[in-house]
C-alpha cells in the first residue's frame, strides 16, 4: 500500500541541513535558519561558488560550514552529504539541477526539498512529472521529497489548504495573484535568476477549467486587480507549476489560475530582447564561440542578490478562493504583504527572496522537526497547513483573510 503523508504535533527535534545554492533566497534561508538553532543544529551552504558561501557565512552570528559543489555532479553531491551527514538537503539551486539533488539524496537516504520544479535546460518547459516519477523510489527508500517550499509554489498551496480545512464545505475557483509593487531604480531586472524568470514569462500562458488545461498566448489575458498596500495593478495570466499539483488536490476545483503584475518598463525592455534575439535559449555561434543568448543577457544583468538596497515598496500574494460555506457562496482573499525595505533591514535581501527564502526555511523546520513526514513525493498542500500558517507569522510573513467582493 502506499503511504501518504503523517502530520504531527511539532516536537523538539535538533537536526543537520546541508542548503545548495549561495544566491538570494539561499542567503535569506541560511540566515533565517540560524535564527532558530533549537531545529538547525548544524548549518551547511555549498555552491559551486565557494567565496559567495563564504561571504554569506560572515554576516551570522554562528559558525556554519561551508563548501564547493557542482549540482551537476552527482558523485560530487554524494560526496559532500556523506561527508556533512545531513538529515535534510535543502535545494535552492537552479531548476535544472533537480534531478540530479534528488538523485543525490536517494543514494544516500536522505530527505530532500526545493522551492521550484524541474525544468530541462534544452528547453522551455516546466511540469511535476519528472519528479512525481520518483515517488516509488523515495517511498522505497523510507525518505521523504517535499516539493515547490516556497513562496509560489509553496505557501500559496498551503493558503489552498487551509482554505479547504478552515474557511470552505466546497472550493470551486482559485485565482493566485502575485504583485511587486516596488521599485529598485533600475532600467530593468529580474527579482530571481534571470534565466529562469526571462523563460517563465515568455512562456504561453495557462489555466485549468473544467476539468482540462487551456492555453493562452505569452502575456495576452489582463485583469485588473486591488492589491492591499498596493493598490489597483493590471496582472497577466501565466502558467505556474503549483496550478499542476492543487488540480490533484484541493476537492471539488472547477478552475484555477495564476495572475502577476509586471510594470510597462520591464515589458517594453522585454520586448525588445526578444525582438533582437536575446531570450533565445538554443545555442548561436559568435567569433568562433558557441553561446546561448540567454544565458549571455543573464551575465549582463544585475544579480538579484544585489538589489536589495534601495529596493522600495511592497509586495502582495495570495489566493482569491471563491466556493460554499454552510449552504451559502463565499469568497476570501488570503494573502500577505511584505516590504523590501523591512526585508533588507533584517537579512540585506529584497522582498522577493525573503517570500522565498523564509517558506524554505520553515519547510525545513517542518520536516527536521518531523512535525510533517511522509515516504515519498509530497507537495505543500498534502499537509496539515496549520503548524505552517503558524510558523509564517512567527517567522516574518504575516497573512491575512478578507471577504472578497470583486471579480477577476
Amino acid at each position: 500500500m502506499e503511504r501518504g503523508p503523517i502530520s504531527f504535533a511539532r516536537v523538539r527535534c535538533m537536526g543537520r541541513v546541508l542548503i545548495i545554492g549561495a544566491g538570494g533566497v539561499g542567503s535569506v534561508t541560511v540566515q533565517k535558519c540560524a535564527m532558530v538553532p533549537d531545529v538547525f543544529e548544524h548549518i551547511c551552504l555549498a555552491s559551486r561558488t565557494l567565496a559567495k558561501c563564504d561571504a554569506i557565512a560572515a554576516r551570522l552570528k554562528r559558525t556554519i560550514r561551508t563548501a564547493q559543489v557542482d549540482a551537476d555532479d552527482v558523485d560530487q553531491l554524494v560526496g559532500l552529504i556523506r561527508d556533512d551527514r545531513p538529515d535534510l538537503v535543502v535545494n535552492l539551486a537552479l531548476p535544472y539541477q533537480d534531478l540530479h539533488i534528488m538523485d543525490a539524496c536517494l543514494r544516500t537516504g536522505v530527505h530532500y526539498l526545493d522551492t521550484a520544479n524541474y525544468e530541462p535546460p534544452d528547453v522551455a518547459h516546466f511540469e511535476y512529472a519528472w519528479q512525481w516519477a520518483y515517488h516509488d523510489r523515495f517511498s522505497q527508500a523510507g525518505i521523504m521529497a517535499l516539493l515547490g517550499s516556497g513562496f509560489d509554489p509553496g505557501v500559496t498551496n498551503v493558503f489552498c489548504a487551509y482554505a479547504q480545512k478552515h474557511l470552505f464545505d466546497e472550493i470551486h475557483t482559485i485565482d493566485i495573484v502575485d504583485c511587486n509593487g516596488g521599485d529598485h531604480g533600475l532600467p530593468f531586472a529580474t527579482n530571481f535568476n534571470p534565466e529562469i524568470n526571462i523563460r517563465e514569462v515568455t512562456a504561453k500562458g495557462r489555466y485549468w477549467e473544467s476539468g482540462q488545461w487551456h492555453e493562452t498566448e505569452p502575456l495576452s489575458v489582463h485583469r485588473s486587480f486591488d492589491f492591499p498596500g498596493i493598490g489597483p495593478r493590471q496582472m497577466t495570466l501565466m502558467y505556474h507549476e503549483e496550478l499542476e499539483s492543487l488540480v490533484k488536490h484541493i476537492k471539488g476545483l472547477k478552475r484555477i489560475r495564476f495572475w502577476m503584475t509586471f510594470g510597462e518598463e520591464y515589458l517594453t525592455h522585454l520586448r525588445v530582447l526578444q525582438n533582437v534575439g536575446l531570450t533565445r535559449i538554443d545555442a548561436v555561434e559568435y567569433e568562433g564561440h558557441t553561446i546561448v543568448p540567454l544565458q549571455f543577457l543573464k551575465a549582463l544583468l544585475p544579480d538579484p542578490a544585489s538589489l536589495g538596497e534601495g529596493y522600495t515598496g511592497r509586495t502582495c500574494i495570495g489566493c482569491v478562493v471563491e466556493g460554499v460555506r454552510d449552504g451559502k457562496p463565499a469568497r476570501r482573499f488570503i494573502y500577505n504583504t511584505c516590504d523590501h525595505a523591512r526585508c533588507y533591514e533584517q537579512v540585506e535581501a529584497q522582498a522577493v527572496a525573503y517570500t522565498t527564502g523564509v517558506p524554505a526555511m520553515i519547510g525545513a523546520m517542518l520536516v527536521l522537526t518531523k512535525t510533517w513526514l511522509g515516504e515519498g513525493v509530497f507537495h505543500m498542500e498534502q499537509f496539515d497547513p496549520d503548524p505552517f500558517m503558524g510558523a509564517l507569522k512567527e517567522h516574518g510573513l504575516p497573512w491575512e483573510v478578507m471577504p472578497w467582493n470583486g471579480s477577476i
